[in-house]
Formats: C-alpha cells, sequence, structure tokens
C-alpha cells in the first residue's frame, strides 16, 4: 500500500471519533509506526509502506479507535516549544497549560533581575542582590513545567514533588532527555510536603476537575489519564484548598503562587486566597481564549524599618 493510500484510508476509519482532525492523526500515526518525521513522511507518499511498519500502523489506529489518545500512541507531545515523552503515568501536557508556565518564567525573571527582591535581601552584605530564586513545581506530573523553568532559568533552584511516583519517573526521564536532570530535585510526597525548605515561587497545576465533571469527560481523558491527577473533589478546590493552607509555611516573604484553575473557579480561588493569605495581593489572568486561568497569588512584603 502506498503512502498516501494508507493515511487516506486509516482518516476515514478516524473519521467518526476524530472528526476534521481524522487525517492529522492518520498521518501522525503513519509517522510514528514508519519512524519518520512528518516532512519525511510527505517526502514519500508516493511510496510502498513496509509490512512491518503498515502493521504497526494498524495497530495504532486500532487502538485509537479505542479513544486511546494521540500523544500516548506517540509517546510524545510538544510543549513549550520542548519534546515530553508521554505515556499513562502522568497527564497529557495541555496548550491552557503554557500560560502557566510563560507567567512563572516572567516572575522568576522579575526576580533575578532583582526588580522585586526579597526584605532577607536588603539585610544582606550586598544592597540590591537576590539570591539563587528557589522554585516548586508542585504536582509535577511529567515534568514539563519543571524542565521548562530549568531550561530558561538556569540560575534557579528547581523542586518538582508529586505524590505518584512513577509520574516523578517520567518526570525525571524527561528531565534527562533535556540535559536537565542535574538541575531539577525530584520529591515525592504530599504538594509541598516534601520541600527541603520555603520557596520563593510556588507553581501548581493540581486536580482541579469536579466529580462532577469527572462523569463527563470524554472517553479519552477518562478511560486513559489518570484519575489522581484529574480528581478534584465535589467543587475541584480540594487540593488546591490544601495547597494554600500550607503556603505560609513553604513561601519565602515577598513570594509568590501561581496556580492554574478551571475556567469557572476564578472567584472562589480568589476567596480562598484571601482567606489563607489575607496579606496577599490576587490577581487572575486569562489563557488564550479569554478564560480565567491562572491565579497570581503574591506576598506583599513588610516595610523595612
Amino acid at each position: 500500500m502506498l503512502a498516501k493510500e494508507a493515511i487516506h484510508l486509516g482518516a476515514m476509519r478516524l473519521t467518526p471519533i476524530s472528526g476534521e482532525d481524522a487525517r492529522l492523526e492518520s498521518e501522525a500515526l503513519l509517522c510514528t509506526a514508519w519512524g519518520l518525521t512528518r516532512a519525511q513522511l510527505y517526502a514519500r507518499l508516493g511510496q510502498e509502506v513496509p509490512p512491518a511498519a503498515l502493521d504497526l500502523f494498524q495497530a495504532l489506529l486500532d487502538r485509537r479507535l479505542a479513544h486511546e489518545p494521540i500523544s500516548y500512541l506517540r509517546g510524545h507531545k510538544e510543549f513549550y516549544g520542548l519534546e515530553f515523552r508521554t505515556d499513562r503515568r502522568a497527564l497529557i501536557p495541555r496548550p491552557e497549560t503554557e500560560r502557566l508556565a510563560e507567567l512563572a518564567l516572567a516572575v522568576g525573571r522579575q526576580y533575578q533581575a532583582g526588580v522585586t527582591p526579597p526584605p532577607t535581601v536588603r539585610e544582606g552584605a550586598v544592597m540590591g542582590t537576590c539570591p539563587a530564586l528557589a522554585i516548586a513545581d508542585v504536582g509535577t506530573g511529567c515534568g514539563c513545567i519543571a524542565v521548562v523553568l530549568a531550561a530558561h532559568l538556569p540560575t534557579a533552584i528547581v523542586y518538582a514533588t508529586d505524590v505518584s511516583a512513577a509520574a516523578l519517573d517520567l518526570a525525571q526521564e524527561n528531565a534527562t532527555l533535556h540535559g536537565l536532570a542535574d538541575r531539577i530535585t525530584f520529591l515525592q510526597g504530599d504538594l509541598l510536603a516534601p520541600l527541603p525548605a520555603p520557596v520563593d515561587l510556588i507553581v501548581a497545576n493540581l486536580p482541579y476537575v469536579s466529580t462532577a465533571e469527572l462523569a463527563e469527560l470524554p472517553p479519552d481523558i477518562a478511560a486513559y489519564e489518570p484519575l489522581v491527577a484529574l480528581d478534584g473533589g465535589p467543587d475541584g478546590l480540594h487540593h488546591i484548598r490544601r495547597l494554600l493552607t500550607m503556603t505560609p509555611a513553604y513561601l519565602r516573604p515577598g513570594g509568590a503562587v501561581l496556580l492554574e484553575i478551571g475556567w469557572r473557579q476564578g472567584e472562589a480561588v480568589v476567596a480562598l486566597a484571601r482567606e489563607h493569605l489575607p496579606k496577599a495581593r490576587v490577581t487572575l489572568h486569562q489563557d488564550y481564549g479569554g478564560r480565567d486561568r491562572v491565579a497570581h497569588i503574591e506576598l506583599i512584603k513588610e516595610p523595612q524599618i
């Protein structure tokens, strides 16, 4: 079978579940089966697909028709310009989470530039210089946030925590893939509890799907992605609430928390932040679709005497 014929037949099979994305998915699966890039596949559209590759392609199509996500079938997903290994040990990185990464980098760069040094800096020997920025990526999953932060903030101290040992293994694999394994400290445990010391920036994409919403998730998510990384309890805010309860003990003066949230949770998260961190400034940032996506909680620095 020629490559162009295989793509067409694959797209026809996938149309009932993938709709307008069926051809792109068919091409992606043929690339995976044949070990080609998309450009290489296009250069071979008139060539016969090797029998072994064709058999694997058909097997991948069968798995996709059972609603297994493309990113798990292919074994990788791009996030913030970097490729990450993906499998059922952790959630697949979402495009909306790039907004969280973008804001975390902006806060980190501001700190490193010395624009808003914490009070302890002024008590040091050199006025206006900043100590090493310490960041905690809480609920790191596949490690995409931690790796992006370590890659773009080369002098920062980065911790990555997760309750799942399997997810941490995948995160470490991704850190190694990008040559950053020695830059990130991976810690297993509940939320902030594994941290050895307070940090300047807490970044967290915690489970925020409510119990009612879990029942409505499409099979691509519900049947394959880890439930522990999705379930946010009755109101979707169980883990966010617990994180904010713990935050005062783990955030340095002048520090900040960035939380990815559900698009209808903004008002509730602002109220929680003000309850647990009454002296903080809380701002909601929208994703690229204009919906509330990130809560930015900044501790107000006490005036110097």
